[in-house]
């Protein structure tokens, strides 16, 4: 099948110096390989995700020289791909309705019996409330999460993965994806939407992505997504995390830091190869 890696920004906001980064890496990446790049707009955030940062995604990145296929998929054109994966896992069953806000996952996981609330991928993880909830009583309120100990259980032998970045490669264990992940949630309950973790799972399948190249940020959550992979008959790519753009202080970029954004650089003058010069491309 050979190279195919993808960009898959949130357009919630104005891209900045990171987001060039991580685009124009996998873009060199894919180019140096003979392969191909392919861009996701990952826009299941109805709440904050508007037409207009859309549109400048695409502005931003065919000013800085990248080049996609098209038709991009639109993870909001998509819903039928990530009900059908939570069918299949449902017919496993490997999930269960959650009713809890983060405000009583909160105050679970810091109750005196528990100590010190430990915290994941996902901040803190979930002490299973709502775990002995059956599928048959979820509602439209409901979250829907995975039942990490059952989803374990199911496998002969856990999934392993090739991680090529800056990132050490975790090796999935049972006491790792129980107690350091914990019973992450599929689908939310604020936008009824399949959560990052199934959406992200289904797409890189569904584009024949062989290699993820994205922020070491992200790594933690890459035994999640190799378990969802085995569980749902899906190929796992091979993963490269890459370091992450900071500012002055040693602080990641964030879609607040509009001084960083692309496109006040592209208003001052500055030129592609400029943005390069400054994420050390």
């Amino acid at each position: 099948m050979g190279f195919v890696t993808r960009f898959a920004p949130s357009p919630t906001g104005q891209l900045h110096l990171g987001h060039a980064y991580s685009a124009l890496l996998a873009f060199d990446m894919a180019q140096k390989a003979g392969g191909r790049f392919l861009l996701r707009i990952e826009d299941t955030d109805t709440a904050r995700c508007t037409p207009v940062f859309e549109a400048q995604v695409y502005d931003d990145l065919a000013w800085l020289g990248l080049s996609w296929e098209t038709p991009v998929l639109r993870q909001s054109e998509n819903t039928p791909a990530y009900e059908a994966a939570l069918a299949q896992l449902a017919g496993m069953g490997l999930l269960y309705p959650c009713s809890c806000t983060r405000g009583d996952i909160r105050r679970a996981a810091s109750a005196p019996q528990e100590g010190a609330p430990m915290h994941g991928p996902d901040g803190v993880i979930y002490p299973g409330t709502c775990r002995h909830r059956a599928w048959s009583e979820r509602s439209e309120t409901d979250a829907i999460r995975l039942h990490m100990g059952r989803a374990v259980d199911l496998m002969t032998t856990l999934p392993q993965y090739i991680e090529t970045g800056v990132h050490p490669e975790l090796r999935l264990t049972r006491a790792h994806l129980t107690d350091e992940i914990g019973d992450i949630v599929l689908a939310r309950r604020d936008t009824k939407t399949a959560a990052y973790h199934l959406s992200v799972v289904v797409d890189d399948a569904a584009q024949d992505i062989t290699h993820v190249i994205r922020g070491e940020d992200l790594a933690p959550a890459t035994p999640i997504h190799v378990l969802l992979q085995a569980l749902l008959g899906l190929p796992t790519p091979i993963y490269h995390h890459h370091r992450l753009i900071r500012d002055d202080l040693g602080k990641r970029l964030a879609k607040r830091d509009d001084a960083r954004a692309i496109a006040l650089y592209r208003a001052e003058g500055h030129t592609p190869q400029d943005i390069r010069n400054m994420v050390g491309l």
